[in-house]
Protein backbone atom coordinates (compact mmCIF):
# COMPACT_ATOMS: atom_id res chain seq x y z
CA UNK A 1 0.00 0.00 0.00
CA UNK A 2 1.36 3.47 -0.79
CA UNK A 3 0.10 6.49 1.86
CA UNK A 4 -0.53 9.48 0.42
CA UNK A 5 0.52 13.49 1.71
CA UNK A 6 -1.92 15.95 0.71
CA UNK A 7 -0.78 19.03 -0.63
CA UNK A 8 -3.57 21.08 -1.07
CA UNK A 9 -3.78 23.39 1.47
CA UNK A 10 0.22 24.46 0.93
CA UNK A 11 2.29 23.75 -1.89
CA UNK A 12 0.01 23.31 -4.89
CA UNK A 13 -1.92 26.29 -4.14
CA UNK A 14 1.19 27.74 -3.81
CA UNK A 15 1.99 26.97 -7.10
CA UNK A 16 -0.91 27.66 -9.01
CA UNK A 17 -2.84 30.71 -7.13
CA UNK A 18 0.72 32.37 -5.57
CA UNK A 19 -0.53 30.97 -1.95
CA UNK A 20 -3.23 33.45 -1.86
CA UNK A 21 -5.83 30.52 -0.90
CA UNK A 22 -7.44 32.19 2.49
CA UNK A 23 -8.41 30.23 5.94
CA UNK A 24 -11.44 30.84 5.76
CA UNK A 25 -12.08 29.07 2.28
CA UNK A 26 -9.81 26.28 3.89
CA UNK A 27 -12.16 25.84 7.47
CA UNK A 28 -15.27 24.65 5.89
CA UNK A 29 -14.06 21.62 4.38
CA UNK A 30 -11.09 21.07 6.59
CA UNK A 31 -12.95 18.06 8.11
CA UNK A 32 -14.06 16.47 5.50
CA UNK A 33 -10.29 16.52 4.47
CA UNK A 34 -9.36 14.98 8.00
CA UNK A 35 -11.69 11.83 7.00
CA UNK A 36 -10.18 10.76 3.49
CA UNK A 37 -7.37 8.80 5.28
CA UNK A 38 -4.04 10.62 4.25
CA UNK A 39 -0.66 9.89 5.93
CA UNK A 40 -0.28 13.95 6.26
CA UNK A 41 -2.04 17.08 4.90
CA UNK A 42 0.52 20.06 4.57
CA UNK A 43 -1.03 22.77 5.47
CA UNK A 44 1.74 25.21 6.46
CA UNK A 45 5.25 26.79 5.76
CA UNK A 46 6.93 27.86 2.81
CA UNK A 47 5.32 30.77 1.39
CA UNK A 48 2.39 30.46 3.26
CA UNK A 49 3.61 32.63 6.70
CA UNK A 50 4.79 35.36 4.15
CA UNK A 51 1.69 35.37 2.19
CA UNK A 52 -0.45 35.25 5.06
CA UNK A 53 0.67 38.67 6.94
CA UNK A 54 1.99 40.61 3.73
CA UNK A 55 -1.29 40.03 1.50
CA UNK A 56 -4.32 38.49 3.43
CA UNK A 57 -4.02 40.33 6.78
CA UNK A 58 -3.94 36.86 8.48
CA UNK A 59 -2.18 35.52 11.32
CA UNK A 60 -0.29 32.38 9.69
CA UNK A 61 -0.63 30.88 13.80
CA UNK A 62 -3.87 31.69 13.82
CA UNK A 63 -4.26 29.52 10.45
CA UNK A 64 -2.56 27.06 11.85
CA UNK A 65 -4.23 26.97 15.26
CA UNK A 66 -7.62 26.67 13.51
CA UNK A 67 -6.96 23.99 11.23
CA UNK A 68 -5.47 21.84 13.40
CA UNK A 69 -9.40 22.33 15.75
CA UNK A 70 -10.87 20.90 13.16
CA UNK A 71 -8.23 18.19 11.09
CA UNK A 72 -7.66 15.54 14.45
CA UNK A 73 -7.17 12.44 12.79
CA UNK A 74 -4.79 13.37 10.15
CA UNK A 75 -1.40 15.07 10.94
CA UNK A 76 -0.50 18.02 10.11
CA UNK A 77 2.79 18.55 8.40
CA UNK A 78 4.91 21.93 7.60
CA UNK A 79 7.39 22.68 4.96
CA UNK A 80 10.63 24.36 7.20
CA UNK A 81 13.76 25.64 5.04
CA UNK A 82 16.06 24.41 7.76
CA UNK A 83 18.03 27.12 9.20
CA UNK A 84 15.95 29.84 6.78
CA UNK A 85 12.82 28.53 8.95
CA UNK A 86 9.99 30.26 6.36
CA UNK A 87 12.19 33.09 5.06
CA UNK A 88 15.31 33.59 2.85
CA UNK A 89 18.14 34.16 5.09
CA UNK A 90 19.91 32.25 8.21
CA UNK A 91 18.25 32.87 11.54
CA UNK A 92 20.04 32.30 14.78
CA UNK A 93 19.62 29.06 16.03
CA UNK A 94 17.42 30.51 19.43
CA UNK A 95 15.27 31.54 16.29
CA UNK A 96 15.05 28.48 15.23
CA UNK A 97 14.57 26.60 18.58
CA UNK A 98 12.00 29.26 19.37
CA UNK A 99 9.51 28.33 16.42
CA UNK A 100 10.09 25.11 15.76
CA UNK A 101 8.61 24.84 19.29
CA UNK A 102 5.83 26.95 18.70
CA UNK A 103 5.08 25.28 15.40
CA UNK A 104 4.56 22.23 17.57
CA UNK A 105 2.85 23.73 20.01
CA UNK A 106 0.30 24.85 17.37
CA UNK A 107 -0.32 21.94 15.67
CA UNK A 108 2.90 20.96 13.42
CA UNK A 109 3.13 16.95 13.95
CA UNK A 110 5.76 16.22 10.93
CA UNK A 111 8.56 18.83 10.14
CA UNK A 112 9.43 18.88 6.26
CA UNK A 113 13.16 20.45 6.57
CA UNK A 114 15.33 20.52 3.94
CA UNK A 115 18.40 23.12 2.71
CA UNK A 116 18.85 24.65 -0.43
CA UNK A 117 22.34 23.57 -0.80
CA UNK A 118 21.67 20.31 0.71
CA UNK A 119 24.03 21.62 3.53
CA UNK A 120 22.88 19.08 6.49
CA UNK A 121 24.56 21.60 8.75
CA UNK A 122 21.94 24.06 8.10
CA UNK A 123 19.47 21.68 9.05
CA UNK A 124 20.53 20.11 12.52
CA UNK A 125 19.15 22.63 14.46
CA UNK A 126 15.71 22.23 13.18
CA UNK A 127 15.50 18.53 13.30
CA UNK A 128 16.92 18.07 16.70
CA UNK A 129 14.83 20.33 18.11
CA UNK A 130 11.75 18.71 16.35
CA UNK A 131 12.93 15.57 17.59
CA UNK A 132 13.02 16.91 21.10
CA UNK A 133 9.68 17.62 21.27
CA UNK A 134 8.60 14.09 19.83
CA UNK A 135 7.43 15.40 15.93
CA UNK A 136 8.23 13.23 13.15
CA UNK A 137 10.68 14.50 11.26
CA UNK A 138 11.23 14.37 6.97
CA UNK A 139 14.40 14.52 6.24
CA UNK A 140 14.72 15.88 2.91
CA UNK A 141 16.73 16.03 0.01
CA UNK A 142 16.51 19.10 -2.52
CA UNK A 143 16.77 16.91 -5.60
CA UNK A 144 18.54 18.26 -8.90
CA UNK A 145 20.84 17.19 -12.06
CA UNK A 146 24.73 17.89 -11.93
CA UNK A 147 27.77 16.14 -12.60
CA UNK A 148 28.23 16.73 -8.42
CA UNK A 149 24.67 15.31 -7.51
CA UNK A 150 24.80 11.24 -7.90
CA UNK A 151 22.30 8.75 -6.57
CA UNK A 152 25.78 8.09 -4.25
CA UNK A 153 25.53 11.58 -2.65
CA UNK A 154 21.77 12.00 -2.64
CA UNK A 155 22.43 8.24 -0.44
CA UNK A 156 24.91 9.63 1.52
CA UNK A 157 23.23 12.41 2.66
CA UNK A 158 20.09 10.45 3.56
CA UNK A 159 21.74 8.85 5.83
CA UNK A 160 23.41 11.84 7.64
CA UNK A 161 19.72 12.65 7.88
CA UNK A 162 18.77 9.54 9.70
CA UNK A 163 22.30 9.65 11.65
CA UNK A 164 19.99 13.27 13.00
CA UNK A 165 17.32 11.64 13.51
CA UNK A 166 14.99 11.79 10.78
CA UNK A 167 12.15 9.15 11.01
CA UNK A 168 11.37 9.37 7.09
CA UNK A 169 13.59 10.86 3.89
CA UNK A 170 11.67 13.07 1.46
CA UNK A 171 13.13 13.38 -2.07
CA UNK A 172 11.78 17.24 -2.85
CA UNK A 173 11.76 17.44 -6.86
CA UNK A 174 10.65 21.02 -6.80
CA UNK A 175 11.59 21.54 -11.39
CA UNK A 176 10.03 17.96 -11.86
CA UNK A 177 13.08 16.57 -13.10
CA UNK A 178 13.33 13.15 -11.97
CA UNK A 179 13.00 10.81 -14.95
CA UNK A 180 10.97 7.80 -14.51
CA UNK A 181 14.11 5.38 -13.58
CA UNK A 182 16.29 8.00 -11.69
CA UNK A 183 13.08 7.55 -9.76
CA UNK A 184 13.15 4.03 -9.60
CA UNK A 185 17.11 3.41 -9.00
CA UNK A 186 17.11 6.27 -6.29
CA UNK A 187 14.42 4.65 -4.25
CA UNK A 188 15.92 1.46 -4.71
CA UNK A 189 19.11 2.92 -3.02
CA UNK A 190 17.15 4.77 -0.40
CA UNK A 191 15.09 1.70 0.76
CA UNK A 192 18.12 -0.54 0.74
CA UNK A 193 20.49 1.63 2.51
CA UNK A 194 18.35 3.50 5.21
CA UNK A 195 15.31 1.70 6.33
CA UNK A 196 12.93 4.41 6.87
CA UNK A 197 10.12 5.77 4.78
CA UNK A 198 10.81 7.49 1.68
CA UNK A 199 8.10 10.04 0.39
CA UNK A 200 8.62 11.18 -3.14
CA UNK A 201 7.35 15.26 -3.48
CA UNK A 202 7.31 16.42 -7.47
CA UNK A 203 6.08 18.94 -9.35
CA UNK A 204 4.23 18.60 -13.00
CA UNK A 205 5.96 20.92 -14.78
CA UNK A 206 7.77 18.81 -17.00
CA UNK A 207 5.22 16.20 -17.53
CA UNK A 208 7.39 13.34 -15.84
CA UNK A 209 5.55 13.31 -12.58
CA UNK A 210 2.77 10.65 -13.00
CA UNK A 211 5.34 8.11 -14.52
CA UNK A 212 7.72 8.93 -12.23
CA UNK A 213 5.14 8.25 -9.23
CA UNK A 214 4.83 4.84 -11.31
CA UNK A 215 7.89 3.50 -11.29
CA UNK A 216 7.96 4.64 -7.91
CA UNK A 217 5.66 2.50 -6.28
CA UNK A 218 7.90 -0.58 -8.19
CA UNK A 219 10.72 0.43 -6.43
CA UNK A 220 8.18 0.17 -3.11
CA UNK A 221 8.09 4.06 -2.03
CA UNK A 222 6.06 4.56 1.13
CA UNK A 223 4.40 8.12 0.50
CA UNK A 224 3.70 10.04 -2.34
CA UNK A 225 2.87 13.49 -2.34
CA UNK A 226 -0.37 14.60 -4.18
CA UNK A 227 -3.32 17.40 -4.39
CA UNK A 228 -7.01 17.45 -5.42
CA UNK A 229 -7.14 17.76 -8.96
CA UNK A 230 -8.79 21.36 -9.03
CA UNK A 231 -5.34 22.37 -7.27
CA UNK A 232 -3.63 19.47 -8.98
CA UNK A 233 -1.45 19.17 -11.98
CA UNK A 234 1.05 22.03 -13.86
CA UNK A 235 3.51 23.44 -11.57
CA UNK A 236 1.60 21.85 -8.98
CA UNK A 237 1.48 18.55 -7.43
CA UNK A 238 0.07 15.26 -9.52
CA UNK A 239 -3.85 15.55 -9.34
CA UNK A 240 -4.66 13.02 -6.00
CA UNK A 241 -7.85 11.03 -8.08
CA UNK A 242 -6.17 9.36 -11.08
CA UNK A 243 -3.64 7.84 -8.63
CA UNK A 244 -6.13 6.65 -6.38
CA UNK A 245 -7.92 4.81 -9.41
CA UNK A 246 -4.80 3.44 -11.37
CA UNK A 247 -3.75 1.81 -8.45
CA UNK A 248 -6.51 0.17 -6.99
CA UNK A 249 -6.60 -3.35 -6.91
CA UNK A 250 -2.63 -3.57 -7.08
CA UNK A 251 0.24 -3.83 -4.44
CA UNK A 252 0.44 0.07 -4.34
CA UNK A 253 -3.33 0.23 -3.92
CA UNK A 254 -3.54 3.68 -1.83
CA UNK A 255 -6.78 2.54 0.09
CA UNK A 256 -8.60 5.80 -0.58
CA UNK A 257 -12.03 6.10 -1.65
CA UNK A 258 -12.14 7.49 -4.92
CA UNK A 259 -16.26 8.55 -4.77
CA UNK A 260 -15.41 10.39 -1.90
CA UNK A 261 -12.60 12.25 -2.78
CA UNK A 262 -14.36 12.87 -6.11
CA UNK A 263 -17.15 14.79 -4.02
CA UNK A 264 -14.23 16.70 -2.10
CA UNK A 265 -13.23 17.61 -5.81
CA UNK A 266 -16.55 19.17 -6.43
CA UNK A 267 -16.15 21.58 -3.44
CA UNK A 268 -12.70 22.34 -3.94
CA UNK A 269 -13.93 23.19 -7.52
CA UNK A 270 -16.33 26.52 -5.94
CA UNK A 271 -12.93 27.62 -4.01
CA UNK A 272 -11.05 26.99 -7.67
CA UNK A 273 -13.49 29.29 -9.09
CA UNK A 274 -13.14 32.20 -6.33
CA UNK A 275 -9.60 32.38 -7.28
CA UNK A 276 -9.61 31.71 -10.82
CA UNK A 277 -8.31 35.46 -11.29
CA UNK A 278 -5.00 34.29 -9.99
CA UNK A 279 -4.52 31.27 -12.23
CA UNK A 280 -1.75 32.09 -15.00
CA UNK A 281 -2.45 29.28 -17.92
CA UNK A 282 1.30 29.13 -18.24
CA UNK A 283 1.64 27.50 -14.69
CA UNK A 284 -0.85 24.87 -16.17
CA UNK A 285 0.88 23.97 -19.06
CA UNK A 286 3.63 21.48 -19.74
CA UNK A 287 6.56 23.29 -20.33
CA UNK A 288 9.98 21.22 -21.37
CA UNK A 289 12.36 23.96 -21.16
CA UNK A 290 12.43 22.54 -17.40
CA UNK A 291 14.22 19.49 -18.73
CA UNK A 292 16.41 21.28 -21.21
CA UNK A 293 17.65 24.54 -18.21
CA UNK A 294 17.18 22.45 -15.15
CA UNK A 295 14.96 25.52 -14.22
CA UNK A 296 11.96 25.14 -11.83
CA UNK A 297 8.22 26.82 -13.38
CA UNK A 298 7.82 29.75 -10.66
CA UNK A 299 11.89 30.09 -11.60
CA UNK A 300 11.15 30.79 -15.33
CA UNK A 301 8.22 33.25 -14.66
CA UNK A 302 10.66 35.19 -12.69
CA UNK A 303 12.99 35.69 -14.87
CA UNK A 304 10.64 36.73 -17.66
CA UNK A 305 9.07 39.38 -15.41
CA UNK A 306 12.24 40.27 -14.79
CA UNK A 307 13.25 41.11 -18.37
CA UNK A 308 9.97 42.37 -18.96
CA UNK A 309 10.24 45.01 -15.99
CA UNK A 310 13.40 46.01 -17.99
CA UNK A 311 11.63 46.07 -21.53
CA UNK A 312 14.53 43.14 -22.58
CA UNK A 313 12.11 40.18 -23.35
CA UNK A 314 14.00 39.48 -26.19
CA UNK A 315 16.96 38.50 -24.50
CA UNK A 316 14.97 35.80 -22.59
CA UNK A 317 16.88 32.52 -24.29
CA UNK A 318 20.07 34.24 -23.71
CA UNK A 319 18.71 34.61 -19.88
CA UNK A 320 17.89 30.70 -20.23
CA UNK A 321 21.31 29.95 -21.91
CA UNK A 322 22.91 31.67 -19.03
CA UNK A 323 21.48 30.47 -15.90
CA UNK A 324 22.86 26.66 -16.04
CA UNK A 325 26.47 28.07 -16.83
CA UNK A 326 26.25 30.49 -13.78
CA UNK A 327 24.89 27.34 -11.64
CA UNK A 328 27.98 25.63 -12.68
CA UNK A 329 30.10 28.27 -12.06
CA UNK A 330 28.61 28.94 -8.88
CA UNK A 331 28.73 24.91 -7.55
CA UNK A 332 25.80 23.02 -8.88
CA UNK A 333 23.45 24.67 -6.02
CA UNK A 334 20.20 23.11 -6.21
CA UNK A 335 17.45 25.63 -7.86
CA UNK A 336 14.79 26.19 -4.78
CA UNK A 337 14.22 29.08 -2.57
CA UNK A 338 16.59 31.39 -1.99
CA UNK A 339 19.48 29.56 -4.38
CA UNK A 340 16.81 29.70 -7.28
CA UNK A 341 16.51 33.39 -7.09
CA UNK A 342 20.64 33.85 -6.44
CA UNK A 343 21.31 31.90 -9.73
CA UNK A 344 18.61 33.35 -11.43
CA UNK A 345 19.12 37.22 -10.80
CA UNK A 346 22.90 37.37 -11.35
CA UNK A 347 22.07 35.11 -14.95
CA UNK A 348 19.71 38.15 -15.93
CA UNK A 349 22.84 40.90 -14.63
CA UNK A 350 25.26 38.96 -16.67
CA UNK A 351 23.19 39.33 -19.93
CA UNK A 352 21.71 42.73 -19.52
CA UNK A 353 24.89 44.42 -18.09
CA UNK A 354 27.72 42.18 -19.11
CA UNK A 355 28.96 38.91 -17.31
CA UNK A 356 29.65 39.01 -13.63
CA UNK A 357 30.00 43.31 -13.79
CA UNK A 358 27.26 43.77 -11.64
CA UNK A 359 27.23 40.99 -8.83
CA UNK A 360 24.38 40.64 -6.14
CA UNK A 361 25.02 41.52 -2.29
CA UNK A 362 23.68 37.82 -2.23
CA UNK A 363 25.92 36.10 -4.68
CA UNK A 364 29.05 37.74 -2.75
CA UNK A 365 27.69 36.35 0.46
CA UNK A 366 26.82 32.56 -1.32
CA UNK A 367 30.61 32.64 -2.63
CA UNK A 368 32.00 33.72 1.00
CA UNK A 369 29.87 30.38 2.53
CA UNK A 370 27.63 32.12 4.15
CA UNK A 371 24.86 30.07 2.70
CA UNK A 372 26.42 27.09 3.56
CA UNK A 373 28.65 24.61 1.77
CA UNK A 374 28.16 24.54 -2.26
CA UNK A 375 27.48 21.34 -3.48
CA UNK A 376 30.36 21.19 -6.04
CA UNK A 377 33.54 23.25 -6.44
CA UNK A 378 33.11 27.34 -7.74
CA UNK A 379 34.64 28.55 -10.77
CA UNK A 380 38.15 30.23 -9.18
CA UNK A 381 37.66 33.31 -11.96
CA UNK A 382 34.35 33.93 -10.65
CA UNK A 383 35.64 33.74 -7.04
CA UNK A 384 38.74 36.48 -7.86
CA UNK A 385 36.04 38.52 -9.20
CA UNK A 386 33.12 38.55 -6.97
CA UNK A 387 34.86 38.15 -3.79
CA UNK A 388 38.77 39.01 -2.71
CA UNK A 389 38.27 37.37 1.22
CA UNK A 390 38.62 33.57 1.78
CA UNK A 391 35.02 31.44 2.35
CA UNK A 392 34.27 30.88 5.68
CA UNK A 393 34.47 27.03 6.31
CA UNK A 394 32.20 27.07 9.96
CA UNK A 395 28.43 25.88 10.24
CA UNK A 396 27.11 30.04 8.72
CA UNK A 397 24.45 30.05 11.85
CA UNK A 398 28.06 29.78 14.43
CA UNK A 399 28.09 33.53 13.26
CA UNK A 400 24.80 34.71 14.03
CA UNK A 401 23.83 36.36 17.74
CA UNK A 402 21.41 35.51 19.90
CA UNK A 403 18.14 37.58 18.53
CA UNK A 404 15.30 36.35 20.51
CA UNK A 405 15.08 38.71 23.80
CA UNK A 406 16.36 40.83 21.31
CA UNK A 407 13.70 41.15 19.16
CA UNK A 408 11.30 40.45 22.27
CA UNK A 409 12.51 43.85 23.74
CA UNK A 410 12.09 46.17 20.47
CA UNK A 411 8.34 44.59 19.61
CA UNK A 412 7.25 45.80 23.44
CA UNK A 413 8.56 49.02 23.41
CA UNK A 414 6.07 49.29 20.43
CA UNK A 415 3.73 48.00 22.22
CA UNK A 416 2.18 45.40 19.91
CA UNK A 417 2.98 42.32 21.21
CA UNK A 418 0.15 40.40 22.16
CA UNK A 419 1.64 36.56 22.31
CA UNK A 420 5.14 34.96 22.16
CA UNK A 421 4.13 34.18 18.29
CA UNK A 422 4.10 38.10 17.31
CA UNK A 423 7.70 37.99 18.46
CA UNK A 424 8.57 35.18 16.01
CA UNK A 425 6.79 37.21 13.36
CA UNK A 426 9.05 40.35 13.78
CA UNK A 427 11.95 38.32 13.54
CA UNK A 428 11.41 36.92 10.61
CA UNK A 429 9.67 39.74 8.90
CA UNK A 430 10.25 42.91 10.88
CA UNK A 431 8.90 45.56 8.39
CA UNK A 432 5.92 43.63 7.42
CA UNK A 433 5.72 42.72 10.65
CA UNK A 434 5.36 45.96 12.61
CA UNK A 435 2.60 47.30 9.82
CA UNK A 436 0.38 43.44 9.83
CA UNK A 437 0.37 43.90 14.26
CA UNK A 438 -0.25 47.27 14.22
CA UNK A 439 -3.15 47.08 11.59
CA UNK A 440 -2.07 48.75 9.17
CA UNK A 441 -2.46 46.62 6.15
CA UNK A 442 -5.62 45.51 4.47
CA UNK A 443 -6.68 42.18 2.79
CA UNK A 444 -5.51 41.95 -0.92
CA UNK A 445 -8.43 42.02 -3.62
CA UNK A 446 -8.85 38.64 -5.38
CA UNK A 447 -8.52 39.46 -9.25
CA UNK A 448 -11.36 38.73 -11.10
CA UNK A 449 -11.42 36.09 -13.38
CA UNK A 450 -9.09 36.50 -16.46
CA UNK A 451 -9.34 34.44 -19.76
CA UNK A 452 -6.22 32.97 -21.42
CA UNK A 453 -6.59 35.73 -24.23
CA UNK A 454 -6.07 38.27 -21.59
CA UNK A 455 -3.80 36.98 -19.87
CA UNK A 456 -0.92 36.75 -22.76
CA UNK A 457 -2.37 40.41 -23.60
CA UNK A 458 -1.43 41.50 -20.38
CA UNK A 459 1.54 38.76 -19.44
CA UNK A 460 0.50 37.72 -15.89
CA UNK A 461 3.92 36.01 -14.33
CA UNK A 462 4.46 34.24 -11.24
CA UNK A 463 7.29 36.41 -9.14
CA UNK A 464 8.69 34.41 -6.06
CA UNK A 465 5.39 32.98 -5.01
CA UNK A 466 3.14 35.92 -6.22
CA UNK A 467 0.95 36.20 -9.74
CA UNK A 468 1.74 40.15 -10.94
CA UNK A 469 0.15 41.49 -14.57
CA UNK A 470 3.85 42.80 -15.05
CA UNK A 471 2.35 46.17 -15.68
CA UNK A 472 1.41 46.42 -12.28
CA UNK A 473 2.73 47.25 -9.48
CA UNK A 474 2.36 44.79 -5.93
CA UNK A 475 0.02 46.27 -3.89
CA UNK A 476 1.64 49.61 -1.95
CA UNK A 477 4.03 50.32 -4.32
CA UNK A 478 4.83 53.54 -6.04
CA UNK A 479 6.92 54.84 -8.97
CA UNK A 480 8.33 57.85 -7.92
CA UNK A 481 8.56 60.59 -11.06
CA UNK A 482 11.77 61.76 -11.30
CA UNK A 483 11.66 65.64 -12.03
CA UNK A 484 14.42 65.07 -14.46
CA UNK A 485 13.33 64.07 -17.67
CA UNK A 486 16.52 65.09 -19.83
CA UNK A 487 18.09 62.43 -21.88
CA UNK A 488 20.82 60.27 -19.67
CA UNK A 489 23.39 61.96 -22.43
CA UNK A 490 22.40 65.33 -21.54
CA UNK A 491 23.05 64.34 -17.81
CA UNK A 492 26.63 65.02 -17.28
CA UNK A 493 27.87 62.67 -13.88
CA UNK A 494 24.13 61.11 -13.76
CA UNK A 495 23.69 57.40 -11.99
CA UNK A 496 20.79 55.55 -13.53
CA UNK A 497 19.04 52.69 -11.74
CA UNK A 498 20.45 49.36 -13.98
CA UNK A 499 17.10 47.93 -13.31
CA UNK A 500 13.35 48.00 -11.59
CA UNK A 501 13.49 47.76 -7.64
CA UNK A 502 13.51 49.40 -4.24
CA UNK A 503 15.86 51.52 -2.70
CA UNK A 504 16.39 49.78 0.02
CA UNK A 505 19.52 51.83 1.67
CA UNK A 506 20.95 55.20 0.47
CA UNK A 507 24.33 55.47 1.77
CA UNK A 508 25.48 58.91 0.54
CA UNK A 509 23.86 62.58 0.84
CA UNK A 510 23.91 65.47 -1.17
CA UNK A 511 27.39 67.45 -0.34
CA UNK A 512 29.34 64.21 0.18
CA UNK A 513 31.96 62.97 -1.33
CA UNK A 514 32.28 59.76 -3.07
CA UNK A 515 35.32 57.62 -4.26
CA UNK A 516 34.89 55.95 -7.20
CA UNK A 517 33.81 52.35 -6.52
CA UNK A 518 31.72 53.18 -3.29
CA UNK A 519 28.78 51.88 -2.95
CA UNK A 520 26.29 54.84 -3.13
CA UNK A 521 23.01 53.12 -2.80
CA UNK A 522 21.38 49.22 -2.30
CA UNK A 523 18.71 48.70 -5.38
CA UNK A 524 16.48 45.54 -4.07
CA UNK A 525 15.07 43.48 -6.56
CA UNK A 526 13.24 40.11 -6.48
CA UNK A 527 14.60 39.91 -2.97
CA UNK A 528 17.93 40.27 -4.30
CA UNK A 529 20.15 43.11 -2.89
CA UNK A 530 22.16 44.87 -5.76
CA UNK A 531 24.99 47.83 -4.78
CA UNK A 532 25.14 50.47 -6.78
CA UNK A 533 28.25 52.06 -7.27
CA UNK A 534 30.04 55.31 -7.38
CA UNK A 535 31.00 55.22 -11.34
CA UNK A 536 33.76 58.26 -10.73
CA UNK A 537 35.27 60.13 -7.69
CA UNK A 538 33.50 63.41 -6.65
CA UNK A 539 30.92 65.14 -4.70
CA UNK A 540 26.96 64.39 -4.88
CA UNK A 541 25.38 67.59 -6.36
CA UNK A 542 21.57 66.41 -6.50
CA UNK A 543 19.89 62.91 -5.16
CA UNK A 544 16.57 62.17 -6.62
CA UNK A 545 15.58 58.88 -4.64
CA UNK A 546 14.78 58.39 -0.79
CA UNK A 547 14.80 54.77 0.78
CA UNK A 548 11.76 52.84 -0.09
CA UNK A 549 11.27 54.41 -3.12
CA UNK A 550 10.81 51.85 -6.56
CA UNK A 551 12.86 52.66 -9.20
CA UNK A 552 12.88 51.67 -13.10
CA UNK A 553 15.69 50.47 -15.10
CA UNK A 554 17.04 54.09 -16.17
CA UNK A 555 15.62 56.28 -13.74
CA UNK A 556 18.39 58.89 -12.24
CA UNK A 557 18.81 58.29 -8.64
CA UNK A 558 21.42 61.01 -8.44
CA UNK A 559 24.54 63.26 -9.52
CA UNK A 560 27.79 63.31 -8.74
CA UNK A 561 30.12 66.15 -9.76
CA UNK A 562 33.78 66.38 -10.18
CA UNK A 563 36.10 67.52 -7.30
Amino acid sequence: MVKITDTTFRDSHQSLIATRMRTRDMLPIAEEMDEVGFFSMEVWGGATFDVCIRYLNEDPWERLRSLKSRIKKTPLQMLLRGQNLVGYRHYPDDIVRKFVEKAFENGIEIFRIFDALNDVRNMEVSIKTAKRLGAHVQGTISYTISPVHTIESFVGMAKDLVDLGSDSICIKDMAGLISPTEAYNLIKSLKKEVGVLVDLHCHCTSGMAPLSYYQACKANVDILDTALSPFGGGTSQPPLEPFIAALAGTPYDTGLDLAYCTELKERLMEVREKYEGLINPISERIDTNVILYQIPGGMLSNLVSQLEQQNKLEKYKEVLEEVPKVRAELGYPPLVTPTSQIVGIQAVLNVLNGRYKMVTKEVREYISGFYGRPPGEIDEKVREIVSEEEPITVRPADLLEPYYELAKEELERMHIVKKEEDILTYALYPAVAIKFLSGELEEEAIPKRHTTETFEAEFGVEVDGEIYNVRILPAGMEIKKKDDTRPRAEIKGGVFAPMQGMIVKLNVGAGGEVEEGDVICVLEAMKMQNDIHAPKSGTVKEIFIDEGDTVMQGDLLMVIGED
